[in-house]
This record gives C-alpha cells, structure tokens and sequence, in this order.
C-alpha cells in the first residue's frame, strides 16, 4: 500500500533541492525529471480520488432515489468507470515506469559473428528487416559505417535509427541472433547454423554524459567503399578516441568533414553512457545485466529457422510460423510479449520510480 503523504513529502524535498541556483546542469536535469514524475504520479491519484468520491456519492444517493433521479445518479456513476479505469492504467504506467529512455532515437550495431560470408549476408537481411519495420513506425535510417563483403554482405554496420519512441521497440533486439538456412554459397543444400550480433544503444543527450575535449583523439581519413573503392576523394571519414576508455566511433556515410565529426561523436556519446550504465549495473544488478558491452553475446535471443519458416524468440518463448513476414518488418508480435515481460519484471522488482 502506498503512502501518499510519503511521496508529497518526497515531492516536496526534489522542490527544495530545485531551488538551489548553484546546480550543475546535469544534476538540475536528473531532479527535474524526478519531480516532473512525482507531479505527475501526484495528479493522477488525486484525479482518481476525485472520480471515486463522485462513484460512491452516486452510487449512495441513487440507492436513496427513485424514478428520473435514480437513473441520474445511476447514469453519472456509470460514465465516470471508463474514465477512473483510464486514469487507473496511467498511473500503474507512472508508478512501474519503463525505462525514461524509452522516447529516444538510436544507434544501431550489427555485426557479423560466426558463419564467415553467411552471417555477413545475414547482418544484411537483418538491416533491411530493421529498415522496414522503422518505415511502418514513420522512423528515419540513415547509415553511419559499414563494412562490406565482396557478396554485399555486411560484415559491420552502425545505423541511426530517428524517431519517436525508438528505443522503447528495439532496446530488445540487442544480443545475439542466430539464422538456420541453406547459404547461398552452399552447393550441396545444407543448413547452415551463423550468427549475428546486434546492439541498440540509445541516443544521448548533453547532460547524460560528460566528455573532456582534452581526452579526445581525431583523426581523418579517406572514406573507403566496398571491395576498396573510394566513396570520395576527400579525407571526410573522422574516427574519434576516447583515450581514457579507449572507446572509438567513426563516421563516413557524409561527405562534409564536419558532419562526420559531429554523427560519430554522437555514437562515441552512446557509447560512453552505456559503459558508464553497464557498470552501474553490474555492481547494482550483477546477475542481469541488459546489454553487455564490446558487442559480445553470450546467449542467443533469438532463431531465425529458413526451412520451416519459424522465428523462435527465446527469452519470451515465442515461436512464429510467419518468419517471411517477420524479414518484411512486421515484428509486432515478437516486440508485444517482450514490452508486456518488462512491465511484468518492473512490478516484480517493486520499482516504483526512476
């Protein structure tokens, strides 16, 4: 049971600490957040409470009345549940709250693992299956790095995915996806087993993670194609070190300079943000971390089966027959069960607020 005169108060201390005109920036945005989501928890109990009180007085003074005045009564009760069941809903949201990540646009790494030029070809399919759901989302794709095979097969690649509620979708995709198919570059018609890992960082903003220009190393470079081949002549690909961590991003997808520089620090920001929170993690949560950080898996999420045309996600036990529509981008069945585990989960773990 949750005390309300607890949660005022609590309210009210993130008020006070708001006040303090000496706050850094990041510290100030933390605390906003903080209090925008008391406010907001605050304001829909009270609204309950008012629609409540309006329930049970129509309730008692319809039991009291009769005829016309009765079915008032009776009538002005009944048109308030939709409402207090809405209300009821969004408050279970605000007091279980989803990661406050959720709205943000990503960063999208996907790299071939174990299947040489098969799961190169597969990281493909998987860029494309991506592509097309975020197309049904209204999100916009762009290419920040990759690298090819001779076959068009991607043996990396980072993509910026833009968009509304972004990661809330693909935050699960990260980990390893395992393909059973018959290669294209098999002669005898034999499956194949290869694997793909993928990671899905969310974008940052400024005041998540602090960078010293100091602790930075740039470097240019000509940005290279495919099989060698120069997508310009100019040194416009940048690759920027983080010295400390040794974290690296690169950007070669613009031909400006500039642009390169400043896509590539985002991802070099992305990247940082996760470290940091994966460390956090594992002193705080060492048995279940979310994502483990270098792009290595060590369990698979999930099977795409070709020749029974089955995807099979292993961490909700979902099993499709419909692995064709699923590579067309229509992924709503398998992202559905893992979003309604997350709510599960939170409520399990009594989080109440971020």
């Amino acid at each position: 049971m949750l005390d309300w005169n607890v949660i005022q108060k609590e309210c009210d201390v993130l008020s006070e600490k708001l006040a303090n005109q000496n706050l850094d920036q990041r510290t100030r945005a933390t605390l906003q957040r903080q209090a925008s989501h008391y406010t907001a928890v605050l304001d829909l109990h009270k609204q309950i409470s008012e629609l409540q009180e309006i329930i049970s007085t129509s309730t008692q003074q319809a039991e009291k009345e009769q005829g016309d005045m009765r079915a008032l009564y009776e009538e002005e009760a009944l048109e308030a549940q939709p409402k207090l069941a809405q209300l009821e809903k969004q408050l279970e949201e605000k007091l279980y709250p989803t990661d406050e990540r959720n709205e943000r646009s990503v960063f999208l790494e996907i790299r071939a693992g174990t299947g040489g030029q098969e799961a190169a070809l597969f990281a493909t399919d998987l860029f494309k299956m991506y592509s097309l759901y975020a197309a049904t989302k209204g999100w916009r794709v762009s290419i920040v790095e990759c690298s090819q095979t001779d076959l068009g097969g991607f043996k990396e690649l980072i993509a910026y995915i833009e968009g509304k509620n972004v990661y809330k979708f693909l935050k699960f995709e990260s980990g390893v996806h395992r393909v059973q198919r018959v290669p294209k570059t098999e002669t005898a018609g034999r499956i194949h087993t290869s694997t793909v890992t993928v990671v899905v960082l969310p974008e940052v903003e400024e005041v998540d993670v602090s960078i010293n220009p100091s602790e930075l190393r740039v470097d240019v470079y000509r940005s290279g194609g495919a099989g060698g081949q120069h997508v310009n002549t100019t040194d416009s690909a940048v690759r920027i070190t983080h010295v400390p961590t040794g974290i690296v991003a690169t950007c070669q997808d613009e031909r400006s300079q500039i642009k390169n520089k400043a896509k590539a620090m985002k991802v070099l920001q992305a990247r940082l943000y996760e470290a940091e929170r994966e460390k956090r993690e594992a002193v705080e949560h060492a048995a279940r971390k979310q994502q483990i950080g270098g792009g290595e898996r060590a369990e698979k999420i999930r099977t795409y089966n070709f020749p029974q045309n089955r995807v099979t996600d292993h961490r909700v036990d979902v099993t499709l027959k419909k692995l064709d529509m699923v590579m067309q981008g229509d992924l709503e069945d398998l992202l559905v069960p893992l979003l309604e585990k997350e709510m599960i989960d939170r409520r399990a773990q009594g989080i109440l607020f971020k």
